[in-house]
């Protein structure tokens, strides 16, 4: 399938108004890059972490985080400059495995999602890219480089998770909106070369061919 771009006046007048999900494990930084790229103040349902969460949220290697998800992160970017301008609608999920049913319902209507990783607790990633394989979302894995954690090499994570060679790595800085952006950039361009290969799945818009 041809996705052609619609005239510039048609374009100015309508973005591509798109939901994205922001998923990964607990502490994999996705409240931080909903934070960095959304043009306005963003929606947080974060609350403080207590003894009673000790037995349950693992805190190693982020001995230093005080707060957690517990509904959704949500923000908004536009991106009038892309060559299909694009209205970014950006849904961070809440982390912890026993918030699966509630990923279901911040996947609905999503475009696709992107999946941070941090390579300091790779076994968390596996949920939420079980999740995405098995919903038939489109999503990219975006290596989010922490301070002082070991830099791996995008196929050395995409053979530690076993991912398709059609699924793109990608490595980022949560806390670098123009980082973000690029990834979600990647993420929007996936989805539209997965939906043009899968009649199941139709293209986001028909105007997205070089996003």
């Amino acid at each position: 399938m041809v996705l052609h771009t619609p005239p510039r006046s048609l374009v100015d007048a309508a973005p591509a108004v798109l939901k994205i999900v922001i998923a990964g494990g607990f502490g994999a930084g996705k409240t931080t890059a909903v934070r960095a790229v959304s043009e306005i103040t963003p929606l947080s349902t974060e609350e403080y972490l207590t003894e009673a969460s000790v037995d349950v949220d693992s805190l190693a290697g982020l001995e230093v985080k005080e707060t957690t998800t517990v509904a959704f992160d949500f923000g908004r970017l536009s991106l009038p400059d892309a060559p299909v301008p694009l209205e970014l609608f950006l849904f961070g999920t809440p982390g912890q495995d026993r918030f699966v049913e509630l990923w279901y319902d911040l996947s609905r209507g999503a475009v696709g999602a992107i999946v941070l990783v941090d390579t300091r607790r790779l076994e968390s990633s596996f949920t939420p890219v079980s999740f995405f394989e098995d919903l038939g979302l489109p999503f990219v894995v975006a290596i989010n480089q922490f301070d002082g954690a070991h830099r791996y090499h995008p196929e050395q994570v995409r053979t530690a998770l076993e991912l398709p060679v059609s699924v793109p790595v990608v490595t980022c800085d949560a806390r670098d909106p123009n980082h973000v952006a690029g990834a979600l950039l990647t993420l929007v361009s996936h989805a539209v070369k997965n939906a043009s290969t899968d009649p199941a799945h139709p293209a986001p818009t028909t105007s997205l061919q070089d996003a």
